[in-house]
């Protein structure tokens, strides 16, 4: 099966992605490679319940900052993802050549005090600037993650290694609505409370403390993992020392070979941030849903959505990696995107029903399976990267693509649903139509917005492969002379 697998990959994926050629270190250890992604998921879950903790506190922060459903969107999504996106372009330039083990570590630190700085937050502003500031930590994370695990894994297992790695975005929302959940029950109940330093809090600021402070320990256990080899011809330098370092390829070049892929990495893109602009903006919501719509208590909201994002949002994300993977060793090249695009279409007859019906064991139902497959696009998303670029062009690129689907998936998202409630419907009980009607048409174009992009993928895996072979060659000729 190895043999057959290694096979597939030769005739599919781009020598740069992986494919053992003359001189090159043999990959990490399997199991120390694993070691690497469960922290990696460590990390990412922390990100994410730093991230959606709001979606639980929509009540008590409105009634507190006396703010409205769109000002409370921007707080979910404009005031991270500004940030997030654009700090990630020269993030993702400094991980083609600098240590990413340093960088992942230094974003962990960045967003969990940010996180702990929102439960001090005294205005409506301040809080804004504390959540761009966890943005500014979070974007250091999947750039260099996607790059370290590149260089961790072989290309035919990618997709799976990438979809484990997209599990902590679904267990990390999935704990911080159900963790969240019983927090808010504990501290509920409570009061204001005064804190040494910070004085007196209100209790969903207690929140953000709870959920900030530990991820300062994440940080600490990233520091300790081993930096891998990077895989791939790579343009050297020779320091002061007369050591030869990595040396970036210049930007221009990296932005000339982007630009040849247009098509491909358009389509890719769109359909991913479309997906994802649908996840973002229901996740946002769906807690106050249950409550505004159904009555419900907003323990029992976060705690049953919590578990159905945990179990139907990570098995989804695992499902996708998993059939880009399949669907690309068939003989498929564009296999990866051919999933994308699936996913998303499939999960729009399900989007549009769950929010329209009354009977509460149909919505669930109905929302599990909207949640299974707009996961989808996760790991074939991130690992089409690795198929589309050269090794010392991923780390730019792979930002280049958070940039879009976080202004458009995270920074959209949430508002777009708000603003259908407070500006279209004008009535905050008009949710459910919010929650039923933007994301199926969004859905629905991100999938036709990717199956379009099938055949120009092909032509860009050529370039890559062409790209490769003209600068392994050139650098086997400086080596002999």
């Amino acid at each position: 099966m190895a043999e057959t697998d290694a096979a597939t990959s030769t005739s599919a994926t781009p020598p740069s992605s992986g494919n053992m050629g003359a001189g090159e270190k043999p990959y990490p250890n399997p199991i120390y490679a694993w070691y690497v992604v469960g922290i990696l998921v460590v990390a990412y879950t922390f990100s994410f319940i730093d991230r959606q903790i709001l979606s639980l506190l929509v009540g008590p922060m409105k009634r507190d900052l006396n703010i409205s459903d769109f000002e409370m969107s921007l707080l979910q999504g404009f005031a991270f993802a500004i940030f997030y996106a654009v700090l990630g372009l020269p993030i993702g330039r400094m991980v083609d050549n600098k240590k990413r083990v340093t960088i992942i570590s230094v974003g962990i630190l960045v967003w969990s005090v940010m996180t702990a700085l929102c439960g001090a937050a005294r205005s409506y502003w301040q809080l804004f600037l504390f959540r761009m500031g966890v943005g500014v930590g979070e974007a250091a994370l999947s750039p260099a993650a996607y790059s370290m695990l590149a260089d961790y894994f072989r290309p035919e297992r990618m997709g799976f290694a990438l979809g484990v790695y997209g599990m902590g975005v679904y267990i990390g929302a999935g704990l911080a609505l159900i963790i969240g959940a019983q927090v808010v029950a504990i501290v509920g109940s409570a009061g204001t409370t005064t804190l040494p330093l910070i004085g007196e809090v209100y209790p969903w600021q207690v929140v953000f403390l709870a959920v900030g402070l530990p991820g300062i320990l994440v940080a600490l256990w990233m520091w300790t993992v081993k930096e891998p080899e990077r895989r791939g011809h790579m343009r050297t330098q020779t320091n002061a020392d007369g050591e030869e370092t990595h040396a970036p390829l210049p930007l221009s070049e990296v932005v000339g070979f982007m630009w040849q892929n247009k098509a491909t990495l358009a389509s890719h893109h769109l359909c991913y941030a479309l997906g994802a602009m649908m996840a973002y903006g229901v996740a946002a919501w769906i807690p106050t849903f249950l409550v505004r719509t159904h009555g419900w208590g907003v323990v029992d909201a976060g705690t049953y959505y919590g578990l159905i994002v945990m179990v139907f949002g990570t098995a989804g994300v695992v499902a996708g990696g998993w059939a880009g993977d399949k669907v690309t060793a068939s003989g498929r090249p564009n296999g990866r995107l051919l999933v994308m695009g699936l996913g998303c279409l499939a999960a729009a007859p399900f989007a549009l029903t769950y929010p329209l019906v009354e009977n509460i064991p149909l919505l669930f139902v109905l929302l599990s399976f909207a949640t299974f497959f707009s996961t989808f696009a996760i790991a074939p998303g991130a690992a089409a990267i690795p198929e589309l670029m050269p090794n010392q062009m991923r780390g730019f690129a792979s930002a280049f693509m958070i940039f879009v689907i976080t202004l458009i998936g995270l920074g959209l998202g949430p508002s777009i649903i708000a603003a259908m409630t407070d500006f279209y419907y004008q009535d905050e009980m008009m949710i459910r139509y919010s929650l039923a009607y933007p994301p199926t048409i969004i859905l629905t174009m991100g999938g036709l917005i990717g199956l379009a992009g099938l055949k120009p993928y092909l032509a860009s895996r050529k370039r890559v492969l062409d790209w490769t072979a003209q600068h392994e060659g050139e650098s086997l000729v400086k080596r002999h002379t």
